[in-house]
């Protein structure tokens, strides 16, 4: 299995850590992300030097079909980045193996980068982490919600009750997590309440309910959705004790969701509702990879890195 000595020890030189990520994204046959021919393609001089004279370690493709050049980097969320790509490799690899996360400042020292790129580094990432698989969660689906933020009394040592309206700062935000017990993948969305309707949609979306069955807490919320699985609801009495009843349990969303918390406050400190969603996503990423080894979950995250390009203007804007 692959650590992050051997890692490093296999990226020496920034041609290297090219070598390494087409091996990872390519497995030797390069693609043109242009054209979509595979093989053939040719590899430009080496150390060829930039319009200001500088010498690139950067390996440059050029199509045999379309005659455009090209790099592992185009069209990922690598594309454009002028941050060294044993970096990256080194950040990915990290955020793969850590189960806490890690923050942007930890970047920022470790890797020598300004606050705002290793920041946007670490979001890019995220970005890749995202879900976007359009199959159905098929089998037994657990359900929680949770509440994400600060406490609701004081927020930057202000009462919320004194502030108008138009100037409160949004503090707890609810999120819903869907776990399908028989493959250990979790699905994450952010909600604006925790009302059966947004409840009911957003499990409608995801879940085969004709083909499954629903397990959750006694939120009422739950109730007409759940009839509407073929496989019947269940539901443990939190409110009573009772937290396990047969096979029937929230603990594992629940311990989800405890991971998440804890992480978010002791590793990240503070996180904006408008970027909640990517850090949920992560944590949802590695949970349901958790049995693969570290070297196989970068694999793949390098394989969703395509077509996953996030600007930097509208990341920010979003805030």
């Amino acid at each position: 299995m692959e650590t992050l000595t051997t890692l490093a020890g296999k990226v020496p030189t920034e041609t290297a850590a090219y070598r390494y990520l087409e091996g990872l994204r390519w497995k030797g046959r390069p693609v043109c992300p242009h054209c979509g021919v595979i093989d053939g393609h040719y590899l430009m001089k080496a150390r060829r030097r930039t319009s200001t004279g500088k010498v690139t370690q950067r390996r440059l493709w050029k199509c045999h079909a379309c005659r455009k050049q090209f790099s592992v980097l185009v069209g990922t969320i690598f594309h454009g980045s002028k941050i060294p790509v044993r970096t990256w490799l080194f950040v990915l690899f990290e955020m793969s193996a850590s189960k806490n996360g890690i923050a942007a400042r930890e970047v920022q020292r470790k890797y020598g980068l300004s606050p705002k790129s290793a920041w946007f580094l670490t979001q890019r990432i995220r970005e890749a982490m995202i879900d976007r698989r359009p199959d159905a969660l098929i089998g037994t689906i657990v359900a929680d919600e949770a509440y994400i933020g600060g406490r609701s009394k004081l927020v930057h040592g202000r009462l919320m009750s004194d502030e108008k309206p138009e100037k409160r700062i949004p503090h707890k935000v609810p999120v819903l997590a869907l776990l399908n017990r028989d493959t250990g993948e979790v699905r994450t969305k952010i909600v604006p309440s925790v009302t059966a309707v947004n409840l009911a949609a957003n499990i409608r979306a995801e879940v085969a309910m004709a083909k499954s069955a629903l397990w959750t807490d006694e939120h009422p919320g739950y109730r007409v959705i759940g009839r509407k699985f073929g496989h019947g609801h269940s539901a443990v009495t939190h409110s009573m004790g009772e937290y396990v009843r047969g096979d029937v349990s929230t603990n594992a969303l629940e311990n989800w969701f405890g991971q998440l918390k804890r992480s978010l406050d002791g590793t990240h400190h503070a996180v904006s509702p408008e970027h909640l969603h990517r850090y949920c996503e992560e944590f949802a990423f590695r949970f349901t990879t958790r049995k693969m080894s570290d070297t196989d979950r970068m694999d793949l995250l390098v394989h969703l890195a395509a077509g996953r390009r996030l600007m930097y203007r509208p990341l920010t804007e979003a805030a």
